[in-house]
C-alpha cells in the first residue's frame, strides 16, 4: 500500500479519535438539557390545572392547608414560610461555622492534617439524609424536649440544625477551594507589613475570596430548599406559621413527599402538590441565577 494511503488512513482515524469524545460529550449535554426541559414541563402540565380551581392569591395569601375538607383549602403560605424558615435557620447555623471551617483548613491546618480535614468534610457530606433525621428524632428532639420543657422535639429547630450540619461540608469545601485560590503573595505582603495571621485571614484573604464564599453559601441554601427527608422527619409536620424557633413546621418538600402518595391522581389536591414542586423550581431557578452572576462577576474582576 502506498506511503499516501497510509498517511490519509492515519489522518482519518486521528478525526475520528478527535470527533468521537467530543460527540459523546455533546450528546450526553443534550439528553441533560433534554431531560430537564421535560421535566420543566411536566411540572407547569401538572401544576397549572389548580389555578382553575383557586386562584393565585388565595394559594399565595391564605393560611390554611386543608385540601380534603370540604370545602378544600389549598392557602400554601404557611408551607411556604416553613421552607423560608427552616432554610435561613439553616444558614445562619451553618455558614459561620463552615466559613470558619474553611479558614481554618486553609491557613491554620498544618499541611499534613489538612487532607484528612478535607477528607473528613467529603464523607460527612455523603451522609444519608435519613441517617440525620433518624438521628433527630431519636436523640435531639428527646433532648430538646427535655431541655427546653417544649411540648414536642420535633421543630423547626430541630429540622434546621440538622439542615446546617448536611450543607456544613459544600459551604466548608467551596469556601475552602476559594480561599486556597487567593495568591500566596497577598498573603506575604500582608505579613510584611506587620499584620498577625488574624488580621491576614480576616482582612486581606476572607475579602478577596467572599464571591466565592458568598457562591458555596448560597450553594448550601439552595440544598436546603430542596432537602426532603430531614424536615419531613423532624419539622414537626404543622401547617402552621412559625412565630417561634420551637415552633413545627411543614415545609413544601415535606408536604409533597408525605401526601403524594395518597392522592388521587388528576384530584385538585394532586395538581396543588405538584404547583409547589413549580414553585420550589422557580426558587432554585433564582437562587442558580444569582450564583452564575457572581461568578461570572468574579471572573471579569
Amino acid at each position: 500500500m502506498p506511503k499516501s494511503a497510509y498517511g490519509k488512513m492515519a489522518a482519518s482515524g486521528a478525526r475520528w479519535s478527535e470527533k468521537a469524545p467530543r460527540g459523546i460529550v455533546t450528546a450526553a449535554a443534550l439528553s441533560g438539557i433534554w431531560l430537564m426541559g421535560f421535566i420543566i414541563l411536566f411540572l407547569i402540565k401538572e401544576g397549572m390545572p389548580i389555578l382553575s380551581e383557586v386562584s393565585i392569591l388565595d394559594i399565595a395569601s391564605g393560611n390554611r392547608w386543608y385540601p380534603v375538607s370540604s370545602p378544600p383549602r389549598y392557602g400554601m403560605l404557611p408551607l411556604f414560610a416553613g421552607s423560608c424558615a427552616v432554610t435561613l435557620l439553616s444558614c445562619v447555623i451553618a455558614i459561620p461555622f463552615g466559613t470558619a471551617v474553611a479558614l481554618f483548613i486553609s491557613d491554620v491546618c498544618p499541611e499534613r492534617a489538612r487532607e484528612f480535614c478535607k477528607v473528613s468534610l467529603e464523607i460527612l457530606g455523603f451522609l444519608p439524609s435519613v441517617v440525620l433525621g433518624f438521628l433527630g428524632m431519636v436523640v435531639l428532639a428527646p433532648w430538646m424536649q427535655a431541655k427546653f420543657e417544649l411540648l414536642s422535639g420535633l421543630n423547626m429547630l430541630n429540622a434546621s440544625f440538622l439542615l446546617g450540619v448536611m450543607i456544613l461540608p459544600t459551604i466548608a469545601t467551596l469556601s475552602e477551594d476559594s480561599l486556597r485560590a487567593v495568591s500566596q503573595s497577598l498573603r506575604d505582603a500582608s505579613y510584611a507589613l506587620g499584620a498577625t495571621r488574624f488580621e491576614t485571614m480576616f482582612k486581606v484573604v476572607l475579602p478577596c475570596a467572599s464571591r466565592g464564599i458568598v457562591s458555596a453559601a448560597i450553594l448550601g441554601m439552595m440544598r436546603s430548599v430542596g432537602e426532603t427527608m430531614v424536615v419531613l422527619m423532624a419539622s414537626g409536620g404543622a401547617a402552621l406559621i412559625p412565630r417561634f424557633i420551637t415552633d413545627p413546621v411543614r415545609p413544601l418538600t415535606s408536604t409533597i413527599a408525605a401526601e403524594m402518595g395518597e392522592t388521587p391522581v388528576g384530584s385538585p389536591h394532586y395538581h396543588a402538590l405538584f404547583f409547589m414542586g413549580c414553585l420550589l423550581m422557580l426558587f432554585t431557578c433564582l437562587l442558580n441565577m444569582l450564583v452564575m452572576k457572581i461568578e461570572s462577576a468574579r471572573r471579569a474582576k
